[in-house]
This record gives C-alpha cells, structure tokens and sequence, in this order.
C-alpha cells in the first residue's frame, strides 16, 4: 500500500468508528426508552465503556496495523452494540455479562494484534497449530469434563467456567488448513484418476478431505451438534477449492456430505425432529411441542412487519432462547423487516471485506487463512439465519457478534484480529512506530 493510501483510509476508519460509536450507543438508549420511556440509569456508564473500548482498539490499529481495512473493526462493533442492546431489551443480567464478554473479547482482539505481528509467522507452526484445533474441537467428549446442554455436547467446566472450546477450535483450524493446504495444493491440484464425468486426484491426496469428512462425523455422533459439523466440513470444502480451484471437490463435498446426513438422520432422533419440525412447524401438532421456539420465532417476525414493533414495544421475550439462537427473530420483531435487512447488509459487508482481504494477498497461506475465517463467519449467518426462517433445519448456531455468549464473542474477535493483521500486513517495526 502506498505511503499516501494510509492517511485516507486513517480518515475512513475515524468516521466509521464515530459513526459505529453512535450506532451502538444510539441502540442501547432507544432500548431503555422504548421499554420505560427513559434513558437507561446505566448509560452515562455504558457508553463510556464503549467509547474507550472503541477509541483503544482504533488507537491500536492506527499504531500497529495503520494499513488495516478501514471498515473491518466498526462493522463488527455496531453488530456487537445491536447484539447488546438486544440483549438488555431481554434480560438485563444477560446484558451485564455480555458487556464483560465484550470487554473480554476487546481484549482478545488487541492481544491477538499484538502477538502476531506478522500472519506468515503462524505458518511456520501448522501440525502444532492443527493438534491443538482438534483437541478443542474434541474436549466436551472427554468423560467427567464436557456438559450436556440442550441435547448438544458442546461444554467444558473448569471450576465455575463454563465455555464451548469448538469456537476457538475453529480458529485454530482454520490457521492450520491454510497452512497445510498452501503446502499441497499442487498435490491436491493434479487429478489423475477418472470416476464417471469427474477427475480426481490419486487416492493417497483425498486423505485430508476423507479426514475432515470423519472429524465433521465424530463431532455430529460424538457432540450431537448438526450445526457445528456443517460448519467444520464446509470450512473444509471452501478452502479446500479455493486452494485447487478443481470443483471436482465441491461435488466430492456434497456427496460426502449428504451421505453423513443421511446416515445422522437415521441414527439419531434428534435429527429427525430437527427436520420434522422444520417442514411441521405450524402443524397444531407441532406448535405446541417441539416447534414451539420456530412457531414463535416466525410470529414474532410476522408482527414486526416491514418497519417493525419498536425497541422495548414487542414481545420477543416469549421465545425460548431467544438471546441466543433467535436473537434474529427478536431483532425481526422490534426492528421488522428493515431492521434485519440492515443486519444482514452489516454481515454480508463484513464478509465481502474479508474475501477482498483474501484476494488482495500475494501469499498462498494469507489468502487461504483470509477466505478460511471469512467463511466461517459467513457459514455462521447462514446457517443460523437459515434456521430461524426455515430455510434449512435449525442448529444451534450464534448470529456473529450478535449473539450472547463469551466463547463465541472471544472467537469472533480474535477472528477479527487476524483479519485485520492480513489486511495491514506486518507490522510496522518498534523504530517506525516510536
């Protein structure tokens, strides 16, 4: 990037900063207006948390990644000030935790652009990297550690911490497939075998593929999470073709994905009630049972209409879990239609900015590991986005710096991070930044 780039996008990243500042702070005050009709006790306390928080990590993006996307971190930030505000609309505790979670994230964020000062250097550790990945993505099965919660295996306990070590998992995941993909994409390119219409590679260079398809199994039969094993598998494929550019292996990646769901939906009765309940959810049948969250998640929706209830003047509350899986749905009623068309365009623009991240590096590794974490953030709207509106069977999802919960705030920000490390590239050294 040329010296005279910088000071633009310096200025960008001020107003955008500002103006996700605004935003944020705007929400959580029409929050407290629409449910008591006066400003929030707490906001004077709150919104200067906000303003230090946003101010310290602009600050430390301007002295360590001057060079970053502009509109990365304020993208991020309305989201996670529209998921706070959210949040205390339905439960003020929640809120009071979710802050702390935002401050810990914030600080995840700023730890993470300062020990990588360089993305290339996590290449040099793939196999270390990838173990530790696997070892969280696999610690809830370990006996007498994971937690059972919602039919899902996803927990850990550590004393009083309770947290989902998958989300960091997939982070570390992702670095390590970067990696090793950058490593043997020429092997993985060069297709010497024919099965029908489809060339292949020789069998030995499918191993990787066979293998994510088996650890997305072990997690869906282990873990009991449909949600999280789409995610990990199609992280996989995605990379996996940007790095060949042989769609032979996206098809390879249906079929072996529709072979896990077939053989999910006929073992597990989970399953069959996720999809029962997807194509039954008005069924008077269902509505009062197992469909009970979806039906009240689509009513609630239909009463916000196009421009919605109001903050503070709907009834979200009455869906289950509805600061987690369908805080959508809440956002839906309150806000209506144009309210989530807006958080969709936010997610959309934050992915967008991450794949032109991808396309800018003139390294392997940085563009793999830029596509890798936009895709997961992206897979992440999809996924739970297509559930709450029965595009697809409902997972337990979260909605990206929206939803409450730490383990996937602290996730999405450090995924953050090394966006914004891939966009400024290395950091400036200690002499150019004293």
């Amino acid at each position: 990037m040329s010296q005279a780039a910088v000071p633009r996008r310096r200025g960008a990243a001020i107003a955008l900063t500002v103006l996700a500042l605004m935003l944020a702070v705007g929400a959580y005050a029409l929050v407290g207006l629409g449910k008591t009709g006066k400003l929030p006790v707490n906001l004077a306390l709150y919104g200067s948390l906000f303003v230090a928080g946003f101010a310290g990590a602009y600050l430390l993006i301007r002295r360590i990644a001057p060079g970053a996307d502009p509109a990365l971190f304020p993208i991020a930030g309305v989201l996670a000030g529209l998921g706070f505000a959210t949040i205390f609309r339905l439960d003020g505790d929640l809120a009071s935790e979710q802050f702390a979670w935002l401050a810990i994230g914030l600080a995840a964020f700023a730890i993470t652009l300062l020990v990588v000062r360089d993305h290339r250097q996590l290449d040099a550790f793939t196999y270390t990297i990838g173990l530790i990945g696997l070892a969280l993505l696999l610690l809830p099965i370990v006996p007498g550690l994971g937690r059972e919660i919602n039919g899902a295996r996803l927990w850990i306990r550590l004393g009083p911490l309770q947290f989902q070590p998958s989300e960091l998992g997939k982070v570390f995941i992702v670095v390590f497939l970067a990696s090793y993909l950058n490593r043997k994409k020429e092997l993985l390119e060069v297709a010497t075998t024919k099965v029908g219409p489809v060339h292949l590679p020789q069998a030995k260079h499918l191993g990787p593929l066979f293998l994510a398809w088996g650890v997305s199994l072990a997690v869906l039969f282990l873990e009991k999470d449909l949600g999280a094993s789409l995610l990990y598998f199609a992280i996989f494929v995605v990379m996996l073709w940007v790095a060949t550019a042989r769609g032979a292996y996206l098809t390879l990646g249906v079929i072996l994905f529709a072979a896990g769901a077939i053989l999910a939906y006929s073992t597990f009765g989970h399953v069959q009630t996720r999809v029962d309940v997807w194509l039954h959810a008005l069924d008077p049948k269902v509505v009062n049972d197992e469909g009970y969250q979806l039906a009240q998640g689509e009513f609630a929706m239909a009463s916000g209409g196009v421009a919605g209830t109001g903050y503070g003047l709907g009834q979200p509350r009455l869906i289950p879990a509805a600061s987690t899986d369908f805080i959508f749905a809440a956002i839906g009623e309150e806000l209506g239609l144009l309210g989530t068309t807006a958080l969709l365009l936010l997610c959309l623009a934050l992915v967008a900015r991450g794949f032109k991240i991808a396309l800018k590096q003139t390294d392997g590794f940085g563009k793999l590991l830029a596509t890798g974490l936009s895709t997961i953030l992206g897979l992440q709207v999809f996924i739970i986005v297509g559930g709450v509106t029965r595009l697809i069977p409902l997972t337990g999802i979260t909605l990206p710096f929206v939803s409450y919960g730490g383990s996937s705030l602290l996730a999405n920000f450090v995924i953050l991070a090394l966006l914004v490390r891939i966009s400024a590239g290395p950091a400036p050294s200690r002499k150019q930044t004293g």
